[in-house]
C-alpha cells in the first residue's frame, strides 16, 4: 500500500517489577507503543500480553484495573478535585484521597482552593496549571494502585519548578511497579532495569545503561547529546535541570520529542 508503518517488528518482554525505559528521537514510535498496552491502539498485525494473556481477550473493565497511565496531558474531568481523585478508586476514603494527594505533591495546593477538594477545577482543568494537573493525576493513579504503571515524562512541557514536584511525586509511585516510562528524564533512564531504544517504528538497542553505552550506537548518541553525557538531568519549558541541581535559564521555549 506504501503506507509507512508506525511500528515494524517490534518485540520485547519486560518482568514482573521492572522498569524498562524507552528512549528515541521525536516520532520514533515510544508513545504509540505505550499506548498498544492499554488497547488505546490495537495492533494490525501481532499481540501485545500481559502475564502470557493477550490483551485483546481480557475484559476493559479487567485491563483499567491492571494499567495505570500517567499521560504528558493528564485528562481532568469537569467536577470537583475529589471526584477527579476517585475516578482512580471509587471507594477509596477521605484519608486515603489525602494520603494519595500528599504523596503526589499536590495536597497543599488543594486546599489552597476555597472549596479544597470540592473546587470544580473546569474543563480539561483548566484552573490548575499543566504540573498541577499531572500531579493530580499521579494522586489518581496512586490511589488506582496498578500493577503496570505507563508514564510518559514529557518533561518540555512543565517549568523547572513543577518538573521537580512531578519528579518527587513520582519515586513513591513507581516503587516496585512495572514500570514502562517513555523517559526523558536522565534519572529514570539510569535506575531502568532495561533501556529500549526506538528508531523509525523499530528497537535498535536494547541493554542497560552501562551496555548501551559501549555499543556507541543510538543510545550513546541521544545521551551525549540530549543529556551532554551525563550533566543534564532534564529539559523542561523554561529551563535545564543540571545534575548538580542547579538550573540554566533559557529564553526560548523547548521542543523535546
Amino acid at each position: 500500500s506504501g503506507r509507512r508503518l508506525a511500528l515494524n517488528g517490534v518485540s520485547f518482554e519486560i518482568e514482573p517489577g521492572q522498569l524498562a525505559a524507552f528512549v528515541g528521537p521525536s516520532g520514533a514510535g515510544k508513545t504509540t507503543i505505550s499506548y498498544l498496552i492499554p488497547r488505546l491502539y490495537d495492533p494490525t498485525d501481532g499481540m501485545v500480553k500481559i502475564d502470557g494473556i493477550d490483551v485483546r481477550d481480557m475484559r476493559l473493565q479487567t485491563l483499567a484495573g491492571i494499567i495505570g497511565y500517567v499521560a504528558q496531558d493528564s485528562y481532568l474531568f469537569h467536577a470537583s478535585l475529589r471526584s477527579n481523585l476517585l475516578y482512580g478508586n471509587p471507594n477509596a476514603t477521605q484519608d486515603e484521597i489525602e494520603t494519595a494527594a500528599r504523596a503526589a505533591y499536590i495536597h497543599d495546593r488543594i486546599i489552597d482552593f476555597p472549596d479544597g477538594y470540592d473546587t470544580v477545577v473546569g474543563e480539561r482543568g483548566y484552573r490548575l496549571s499543566g504540573g498541577e494537573r499531572q500531579r493530580l493525576s499521579i494522586a489518581r493513579v496512586i490511589l488506582h494502585d496498578p500493577r503496570v504503571l505507563i508514564l510518559d515524562e514529557a518533561t518540555s512541557a512543565l517549568d523547572t519548578v513543577s518538573e521537580r514536584n512531578v519528579q518527587s511525586a513520582l519515586e513513591p509511585l513507581m516503587a516496585g511497579r512495572t514500570t514502562i516510562a517513555i523517559a526523558h528524564r536522565l534519572s529514570t533512564i539510569l535506575s531502568a532495569d532495561v533501556i529500549f531504544a526506538v528508531d523509525q517504528g523499530r528497537i535498535v538497542e536494547q541493554g542497560t545503561h552501562s551496555e548501551l553505552l559501549r555499543k556507541g550506537g543510538l543510545y550513546a548518541s541521544l545521551y551525549n547529546e540530549q543529556f551532554e553525557g551525563g550533566r543534564i538531568e532534564s529539559i523542561c519549558e523554561d529551563g535545564v535541570v543540571m545534575t548538580d541541581g542547579t538550573i540554566v535559564p533559557r529564553e526560548e521555549p523547548v521542543l523535546v520529542g
